[in-house]
């Protein structure tokens, strides 16, 4: 085939397969029972497990709330007929209290701008005369897209993390606590209820929670500490929840598991904080030797160049 006619099929190609996936992703098709019985579960959690990231998105209103909503719900009828559950990047959403059809409506969004901005980045390097070919400004919107597509899910991943952490440190304070409240003569429920009364932070609040919602549904407090654990991705409260499942009648080994479980989490804790305190010194020392290599070269360069210049 003529080198003429080659680029043109290739972009044809890429840009017919593009529009041929994009048809088949929003083109609804029938939905089986599995898909049925997951949609009807997905709009129960909705209504539950963001129920805390409501007046946060009350406030947003007008034709771009609307057509968020839309492509956010389409998208996740998608990923449910194709079975994508996506566990631990939900378990990411559900700590962060967000909405999942949002966080996949503003991925598929800036997907879009990054088609766009592809070729408004050709046409600015092609300005200043440093590409010609057709097939650039294709490769660009692509790379682009993919780009834009996965930024949300990193942004995600890592504010998790970071509230995971601060979830641990709450749960072994919340253990001694525990413990403490079985001390003074309390049952287990309601130690485990007072202790997350204690205070009005996030992670208390989550544990409170799932504790009052256990009271309502008859399920024990341990399993639902157990499911809130499942939810948010903590294994600590999963581990905790089969630990009191063993021991719940027992009151002194309850108190003793307890203790146990929040000096494990507090040596865990202090371990990660040395281990991240000597990655920041080490970096430091780094940064250090860098200056004073810079320095030198800057003090020795002058008689440098005047002995090569002799």
């Amino acid at each position: 085939m003529n080198d003429g006619l080659t680029m043109p099929v290739v972009v044809g190609a890429v840009v017919g397969l593009g529009v041929y996936v994009l048809v088949r992703a929003l083109m609804p098709t029938k939905r089986s029972a599995l898909s049925q019985v997951a949609r009807i579960d997905a709009m129960r959690a909705r209504g539950t497990a963001y129920e805390s990231a409501r007046p946060t998105d009350q406030g947003s209103s007008g034709r771009f709330a609307s057509l968020r909503a839309q492509v956010g719900e389409r998208v996740a009828d998608f990923y449910r007929q194709q079975g994508w559950e996506q566990r631990s990047l939900r378990a990411d959403l559900a700590v962060l209290e967000r909405s999942w059809e949002k966080f996949l409506a503003t991925k598929v969004l800036l997907a879009v701008a990054g088609l766009f901005f592809g070729p408004f980045l050709f046409a600015i390097v092609w300005q200043l005369g440093f590409g010609s070919s057709p097939v650039i400004p294709v490769w660009l919107a692509l790379l682009c897209a993919v780009l834009f597509f996965v930024l949300p899910d990193l942004e995600v991943r890592r504010d998790a993390a970071e509230k995971r952490r601060d979830l641990r440190r709450v749960i072994g304070a919340y253990l001694d606590l525990v413990s403490m409240s079985l001390a003074g003569g309390r049952g287990l429920p309601e130690a485990l209820m007072a202790a997350a009364e204690v205070s009005d932070g996030w992670a208390t609040q989550r544990i409170r929670n799932a504790l009052a919602d256990a009271r309502i549904t008859g399920v024990s407090q341990w399993q639902a500490l157990g499911q809130l654990g499942e939810e948010l991705g903590v294994e600590e409260l999963k581990d905790l929840s089969a630990s009191l499942a063993l021991v719940a009648d027992d009151g002194a080994k309850v108190r003793e598991s307890l203790a146990s479980r929040a000096e494990t989490m507090r040596h865990r804790e202090l371990a990660e904080i040395e281990g991240s305190a000597g990655e920041k010194s080490q970096s430091m020392l780094v940064a250090q030797l860098l200056l004073c290599a810079g320095f030198l070269v800057f003090l020795i360069f002058p008689a440098a160049m005047r002995v090569f210049q002799v």
